[in-house]
């Protein structure tokens, strides 16, 4: 039976790379605001954060986007980008709220980290914050270990790691 996932580059700066971003940012965004907060995203602000995060670095020669469509439509988002000749740095994991449960994420994270071999990493890493719990256990499932701090990202408070195995 055929999968219904494909997961295929994309450009950063698409319609459907643009509009995955917003969702993503905006439910980490809102999910931070209602815990420590307990109210959404100031929509000024949510703007604003969105358009200064353009994923230019997520472009070749450094770095790749990728979109998961489900039955063809756009449901989810993995990037890779190399922060040195054999790290890559996960970035914009996400599945749509909607289609979660349906084995998106690990399609994701197999062809993000593929996406990373291919860049030249040996190791991917990435942060998450405490409250993205289902994005904690996700990576767990598919073998990251907690590490100590690989940056000083503002809501970073969990850093994982994963060493890549080569395609065979």
């Amino acid at each position: 039976m055929t999968s219904p996932w494909t997961v295929t580059p994309e450009p950063f700066d698409s319609a459907v790379a643009a509009e995955l971003w917003r969702a993503y940012y905006t439910e980490v965004s809102d999910r931070w605001y209602l815990l420590h907060e307990g109210r959404t995203t100031d929509p000024d602000e949510l703007e604003r954060e969105v358009a200064a995060d353009t994923g230019a670095y997520l472009a070749a020669p450094g770095g790749v986007l990728l979109v998961a469509r489900y039955r063809g439509e756009p449901a989810g988002t993995a990037g890779v980008r190399m922060i040195d000749a054999s790290t890559g740095e996960l970035k914009r994991v996400f599945v749509r709220p909607g289609m979660r449960g349906k084995g998106g994420g690990s399609v994701l994270l197999a062809q993000v980290e593929s996406a990373a071999r291919d860049l030249g990493a040996g190791r991917v890493v990435l942060d998450t914050r405490g409250d993205l719990v289902e994005a904690r256990m996700l990576y767990a499932r598919h073998g990251y270990q907690e590490t100590a701090p690989h940056n000083d990202e503002e809501y970073a408070e969990h850093w994982f790691a994963k060493k890549l195995v080569r395609d065979t």
